[in-house]
């Protein structure tokens, strides 16, 4: 029997939450728009946009649907192709089928990061980026903002695993022309389900907002009282009754649940890369286990562990996540795991799934396993324990140190 804690469960919502729950469920005024302003839902708004440094920010129902209003509020036309890499959630190639766009896969390196070389030669063809930052690992954002920069293609962060990440001292989710991030149960912030979208694009919210759900003039309960702009004002009239409404809203609960976590999303960033990196160095002394560095320009928010096996065949593989298993550390190898999500070839609801031999040779020896910030640095410890162990009780002492 392990003695390891149960690694999927998430932190309690914060005590200061209770109160707002109740008086909600007391009064049932659960929708965003009964109130004539000032609802938890625009109140998360305000506070999660100035938590990132951003002007907008809108609450909706998952990252799906901000990614799908992200496509939508570009106005990008039918068939449009989207570029994004091969390494990702299959929610975001959904997302850009929903808008009835194309995804265009690019490749992704064993250090889980988009192949630039493969990302530019790709650029040519599409009419946006999305750059999903898989797991919280980031990809050379300079260089990819140049590339998409010198095409005029807008670029959508796919922020769902990287509330808290900076890159080079930005917030990542401003980079892009919007970001966008998730409050699922996996996450920093836990809702349950949920996401949101920023962006200092006056046009591109105010289109997002009525998509979502704001009927008639529901818009104005997106300004702050007192709010004197003129250019967000007219944006909304302007598309006042010219767009479909998807009614992707979040609910007043739901926000009342995620306000009070965002004042611990500091001490939970800096807690999980302590984390991390106290594992990552402990794992790096095994021959059988790779972690791939971060970028120079990148501080991670990291809340799981991604590793690569090597010189291990498909067998072994498999034995060491038993193993693992059997220690108490539930381990996921993207590309041995049955009808992964995660890996491009499950992804068969595309007309055109390609070969990426790059990602695919990565997929077939990434593995992935929670490490949150709740932990202490001796559960960490004994994390690491288990899967260096498991690496050696498959390979073999002797193999290891070619004696």
């Amino acid at each position: 029997m392990s003695s390891l804690p149960n690694m999927h469960d998430a932190e309690p919502i914060p005590e200061e939450a209770r109160a707002e729950i109740d008086r909600l469920l007391l009064s049932g005024d659960l929708f965003r728009y009964t109130a004539p302003e000032d609802a938890p839902v625009a109140l998360l708004e305000r506070e999660f946009a100035a938590l990132l440094g951003s002007k907008y920010a809108l609450a909706v129902s998952s990252c799906s649907a901000a990614l799908f209003l992200s496509l939508k509020a570009l106005d990008l036309p039918r068939g449009a192709k989207v570029l994004i890499p091969g390494f990702t959630f299959a929610a975001v190639p959904s997302s850009i089928v929903h808008a009835d766009c194309v995804p265009v896969l690019c490749e992704v390196g064993e250090n889980y990061r988009i192949d630039l070389k493969d990302f530019e030669a790709k650029l040519g063809g599409v009419d946006a980026v999305i750059i999903s930052h898989m797991r919280g690992h980031t990809s050379d954002m300079d260089a990819i903002l140049d590339l998409c920069d010198a095409r005029g293609l807008p670029v959508i962060e796919d922020a769902a695993h990287s509330l808290g990440t900076r890159w080079s001292g930005r917030n990542i989710g401003t980079l892009g022309r919007v970001g966008c991030f998730s409050f699922q149960s996996y996450k920093l912030v836990n809702a349950g389900e949920g996401g949101i979208l920023i962006t200092d694009d006056a046009e591109l919210v105010a289109r997002a907002v009525i998509l979502s759900g704001a009927y008639e003039h529901n818009w104005r309960k997106h300004m702050a009282p007192g709010d004197n702009s003129p250019e967000l004002e007219e944006a909304f009239a302007r598309w006042q009754n010219r767009l479909p409404l998807y009614n992707l809203r979040l609910s007043n609960l739901a926000a009342a649940v995620i306000r009070p976590q965002l004042a611990h999303v500091e001490r939970r960033v800096r807690d999980g890369r302590r984390n991390h990196d106290h594992v990552a160095a402990i794992l790096r002394r095994s021959p059988w286990i790779e972690v791939p560095d971060r970028l120079p320009p990148e501080e991670r928010a990291p809340d799981s562990l991604q590793f690569n096996l090597t010189g291990m065949d498909d067998a072994e593989m498999r034995a060491f996540i038993e193993t693992a298993a059997e220690g108490g550390v539930k381990v996921q190898l993207f590309g041995l795991s049955t009808d992964n999500a995660r890996a491009f070839w499950n992804w068969q609801f595309l007309e055109d799934i390609p070969e990426l031999p790059g990602t695919r040779a990565m997929l077939e020896r990434a593995c992935d396993t929670r490490l949150p910030a709740r932990l202490t640095l001796e559960e960490c410890e004994a994390v690491a324990d288990v899967l260096a162990h498991a690496a050696d009780s498959v390979m073999g002492p002797q193999r290891a140190y070619g004696t």
